[in-house]
């Protein structure tokens, strides 16, 4: 395994899981775990698991191993119903750490009911019971006819462009501070503005699309970072949660509009601007937001929430302030994942804000400090390890890297340390996948052409 020269202690998934996997093919007593993720809706995703021998001896690691298989099913495929074929002792062990008093209750409450509406549930079955995988794929996106704007909302800015058949004719991007905003009319008045902005440079507005962090479901706003401060479930419920079909209807009433996240507009944008498919977009900025168009060229309705994904195992690893949980994505591929590294990189920031922190350390990459350059090293290694992890559940050809944090030299090395991960170790993946910066055109025109290309024109 190649260590990364800040964080000696980083156990990827990846490697841990493959050790599992080689236990499990040499214990002629493992046994098959089947699991179901339903959602209310009837969308369900299977997957298919083995786990050792349920001796007392192997019950830690049997544990470990479906915990965290669980979490990175809920979070990158998203539902509330869990229904498991398999031992029913580990069966248990999931309903009490994805119940209201358990280890992961942020997860249960968080993703179950304010995004599904319900609490997840954990169940055994048997595998006759097993629901069949359901997966809906769209078309959404690609759509460029007529005049549009096209918007994505970050955590640091808010970019808007007017789009006439596909050419950008006019984009800016606007400083704003959303993430711990409380009061709703602070993101509402900020949106509206960008929109009339870009509409400013246009004949008529035929539709508009956005991208922004977090889920979306129906323009719904169901969980998202920009919003985490405003706290009191009522104004979320009626305020936060309608607040793009509230604007689109007071200010442009009629027209189509659609939202997603910007991981899948990522995604998307890569797709139409390389003219390919199977394409993973990750965005690095504020948290780390992920999108998928699979091998069809169809927009799938799983979540792609990598940010709440473990990507390291070990025990007591950089926690995610939000949810709680170690190991998140969200810790490595961000601002955050920055940040974390500063002061055994030789900064001495204190209080400074991670965007802050984040220009001073691309400026002492560019100046060649060494301390800089082992922090996009350090995450260069995590991410290539990461890669071949998130390879196990998606049909990556090409990876679409994107964000801040990607910017300037540091984003260049970070992608060349990933790529020397997978020679070493995973040298069908490193054959197989093709990495992509977008050029700052892309960066700019190429998110705004996607999202605005998202809504199909009546």
């Amino acid at each position: 395994m190649i260590t990364p020269c800040l964080d000696p202690d980083f156990v990827p998934a990846a490697v841990w899981n493959r050790n599992f996997r080689e236990k499990v093919a040499a214990d002629s007593k493992a046994e098959d775990f089947e699991i179901a993720l339903t959602r209310p809706d009837g969308v369900t995703f299977r997957h298919s698991a083995r786990i050792l021998e349920p001796t007392e001896s192997n019950a830690a690691l049997n544990q470990k191993y479906v915990e965290r298989l669980l979490k990175f099913l809920l979070w990158a495929k998203g539902g509330s119903r869990v229904l498991i074929s398999g031992n029913t002792d580990l069966t248990r062990f999931l309903a009490s750490e994805y119940s209201e008093n358990g280890t992961r209750k942020f997860d249960w409450k968080t993703l179950g009911e304010n995004v599904f509406g319900e609490a997840i549930s954990v169940t055994s079955v048997n595998e006759s019971d097993l629901p069949e995988e359901n997966l809906a794929t769209t078309s959404q996106g690609k759509n460029l006819d007529g005049c549009r704007i096209g918007f994505d909302l970050g955590g640091s800015d808010r970019k808007y462009a007017a789009v006439i058949d596909g050419e950008v004719v006019f984009s800016e991007e606007v400083a704003w501070d959303p993430y711990f905003q409380s009061d709703p009319d602070y993101h509402y008045k900020g949106i509206v503005d960008s929109l009339a902005k870009a509409a400013a440079y246009l004949p008529k507005v035929d539709a508009i699309g956005g991208s922004a962090a977090g889920i979306y479901i129906n323009n719904e706003v169901r969980l998202a970072s920009l919003f985490r401060g405003v706290t009191d479930p009522a104004v979320f419920q009626k305020r936060v949660q309608p607040m793009f079909t509230d604007i689109v209807a007071e200010h442009y009433p009629g027209v189509p509009f659609e939202i997603a996240n910007d991981g899948d507009v990522t995604a998307l944008a890569g797709a139409m601007s390389l003219n390919t498919n199977g394409v993973l977009g990750i965005a690095m900025g504020t948290a780390e937001a992920v999108g998928y168009v699979n091998t069809s060229g169809q927009v799938t309705p799983q979540l792609n929430e990598l940010a709440f994904a473990p990507v390291d195992y070990r025990e007591n690893g950089p926690a995610d302030e939000w949810s709680g949980d170690s190991g998140c994505g969200v810790q490595f591929f961000s601002q955050q994942g920055v940040a974390r590294l500063t002061d055994k990189a030789g900064f001495k920031f204190g209080d400074m804000p991670f965007p802050e922190q984040l220009i001073e350390v691309q400026n002492a990459m560019n100046d060649g400090h060494e301390g800089a350059r082992n922090i996009y090293d350090t995450l260069g290694v995590c991410f290539g390890y990461s890669i071949a992890h998130y390879a196990k559940f998606y049909d990556i050809n090409t990876l679409i890297i994107m964000g801040r944090v990607t910017s300037g030299s540091g984003g260049d090395l970070l992608m060349d340390r990933a790529k020397e991960v997978l020679t070493a170790e995973y040298p069908e993946l490193a054959e197989k996948i093709t990495f992509t910066i977008p050029d700052e055109k892309m960066k700019r025109h190429g998110q705004a052409i996607a999202a605005a290309s998202l809504p199909t024109l009546a």
